[in-house]
This record gives structure tokens, sequence and C-alpha cells, in this order.
């Protein structure tokens, strides 16, 4: 049995609210979808997100990863030694990691199909239920008040704010959230690198003296200071989360030997897929880091495969899965759902896909 075909749909779906952070704003997600087909015409599926602002990864970029590298690679290669073949995606290409993902995946996903069993029991876990909060996009107080009462009555008890726009307003804006959803909802900000040292220290340091009960504050500082990072993590008692700042293993060494934060954020398109994520995952357990698996703006094949490694390894905080939430409509056939303030995965093999919304995606070879 072998892989016979790798196949790429470029993809771009409207979300249903524009998605505002400190790095960008979007109405679409762009994504590649990556599609192996073994010998017996089985399909696996894996999403390489465009982030411009955070990974670097394009579209375009990934597909040429993909149909001049990776899947030339993989063709006529035995699916079932699924870490043989991840190890070979890894180790074929510097950076690309969105790319790497996205096969990655597939691979996870063909081998399930293949065992008739859903991604999650592959991987060793047996829920199909993810608890995930929701972000509010970057925006004014009153907006964010808002938007933070629609999210609770849809039944989100966990709410990530995104600030780092306006270090001045977003005591106001934290403060405004807070009043409006009441003592009950957990609040965790994203700063998205939008602050300086100092300005994340300001900020934190009084939401802490009012007492807006924040449950932790992600990437605060530009990603490559590490030391801007740790000065933080030293001055203020609210829990720093890593996410732009870990790419991979040597990333999450080096803030786990500078003490620079408190918690890590995995995701697949950062880190290159469900191989290494759950290195990064196992890592940063053994040094008594906390941990949390967050996604990029991606579709339900990347979200699905993220809220199967959550239900398998768990995590010490809510996810962050959310971004399938924002599309006004799927470009796959089946997948995850949402349902309130959780991911509900499908019982069914692999990732539950079982094909793409024809007249919504380009194909290519």
């Amino acid at each position: 049995m072998t892989i016979s075909a790798v196949r790429t749909h470029r993809v771009s779906a409207p979300l249903h609210t524009p998605f505002v952070t400190a790095l960008r704003r979007t109405t679409t997600v762009d994504t590649l979808v990556v599609e192996l087909v073994d010998s017996d015409g089985r399909s696996g599926f894996g999403e390489a997100p465009q982030v411009w602002q955070v990974t670097g990864a394009s579209v375009a970029g990934a597909q040429a990863c993909v149909r001049e590298l990776l899947g030339p690679q993989l063709i006529g290669s035995d699916p079932d030694d699924l870490v043989t073949r991840c190890a070979e995606v890894q180790r074929a290409v510097v950076g690309n990691e969105a790319a790497k993902a996205a096969v990655d995946v597939a691979l996870h996903d063909l081998a399930a199909r293949r065992l008739g069993v859903p991604l999650v029991r592959l991987l060793g876990g047996t829920s199909l239920r993810v608890p995930t909060d929701v972000t509010l996009a970057a925006g004014d107080a009153v907006d964010l008040a808002a938007a933070a009462r629609q999210r609770q009555g849809d039944g989100f008890g966990v709410l990530k704010l995104k600030v780092g726009t306006d270090a001045a307003g977003d005591l106001d804006r934290v403060r405004a959230v807070r009043a409006a959803v009441g003592p009950s909802i957990r609040i965790r900000l994203d700063a998205n690198q939008g602050w300086t040292p100092r300005e994340a220290v300001r900020v934190i340091r009084g939401i802490e003296d009012a007492g807006l009960d924040v449950e932790l504050v992600e990437q605060p500082v530009v990603r490559w200071d590490l030391d801007g990072l740790a000065w933080v993590s030293d001055r203020v008692s609210v829990p720093i989360l890593a996410d732009e700042a870990v790419f991979g293993v040597r990333d999450l060494v080096e803030v786990i030997r500078r003490r620079a934060a408190d918690l890590v954020n995995v995701k697949l398109a950062k880190c290159g897929g469900l191989h290494p994520a759950r290195t990064l995952l196992e890592l940063a357990t053994a040094h008594g880091l906390g941990t949390v698996v967050g996604s990029m703006m991606e579709s339900q094949v990347g979200i699905g495969a993220a809220a199967s490694l959550v239900a398998a390894y768990g995590t010490t905080a809510v996810a962050d899965l959310d971004a399938a939430w924002w599309l006004a409509w799927s470009p796959v056939q089946g997948g995850i759902r949402y349902d309130g303030a959780s991911v509900v995965l499908p019982d069914a093999p692999g990732l539950g896909i079982s094909g793409l919304t024809e007249a919504k995606v380009q194909h290519r070879g």
C-alpha cells in the first residue's frame, strides 16, 4: 500500500465578523488544504494557513513547497510507517512550518482512516469534546463590552481579549469587558507583541491593582525579545504565555532556560505539525510550564487536528481553538463542529472529513 497522489486546494473563506489584532485585520481565512491519497483511494487532509505577520507563511509558498518537494518525496511511500514519514517531512526543508504541518496532519489523518478510528484515538485519547475560549477582536471599550456580552450569551466561559493596539487605553478596555460579563467569566489577554516591556508592566500592574482578575497575558512583547519577556514575567503576578516567541524546540528551550514565561502556546502551523507539537507539550510539562494549544485563522481541518491533540494530551489551560467558529461557511464536508464553548470531534475515521466544498475551492495538482 502506498501514497499514490498529493493534491493541493487553495481556499479563501469569508469570516462572519472581521478579526482584528495588534498585528493585522482580516475578513477571510486564506489557507492551503493538502490531500494525500493512498492506492485504495482513501484521503487524508491537512492545512497550511496563510499568516504573513506571524509565521511568514503564504498559500503560494506552502503550495510550492508541497508540490515541488514534500509531495514528490511521499509518492510511492508507505503511509502506515507514520513515524518515518513525519520525520522525513521535518528533515526535507528548512522552515516552511505551515507546509510541513499540513503534510504531517494529512499523514496522521490518512493513518487513522486506514485503521478506521478517529484521529484522537490514533493519538491515544478518547474524548470527542474540547472546551475552547473565544476571541474578542481588538476595538474600543464600548464595542468590546458589547461583543463580550454576546459571547457570554453564546455560552463561552473564557474570553480572549485582543489588546496591544493602544497601551494607554488597554486598561479601560479590560475594565469595560469585566464590567460587562461579571466575575464568573474568565478573561485572558493577547497583546500579539504590541507592547514594549515597560508598557506591558504598566498595563498589567494596573489590571492587578484594579482587581480585574485576568487569567493570563499572551505574548506582551515582540517575539525576539526574550530578555524583555523575562523582565515582564519577573515584575507581574499575572501568568505570562509565550506564543510567537516559540515556534520549535530550540525556542522553547530558551524560554525555559531564561524563565521567560509561565506557559507556552503550541500551534501546529508554527511548529510543523502533530509530531513536533507532542514534543513541545511533553517538554513544557517536564519543565513545569503550563500549556495551551492554539491555532492561526484556520478552517475545520486545522482545528480538528489541534482539538484531537488536546483531547489526547490535555493542556493546563483551556484551548484557543475558536478560529473555525469565525467562518461564514465551511470549506470541507464533515469534520468538527461547535457546540457552545466546545469543539465537537466527529466519531468517524480520521478527521471525519468526506471531501471539500467543491464550488468554493481552487484545485491544484
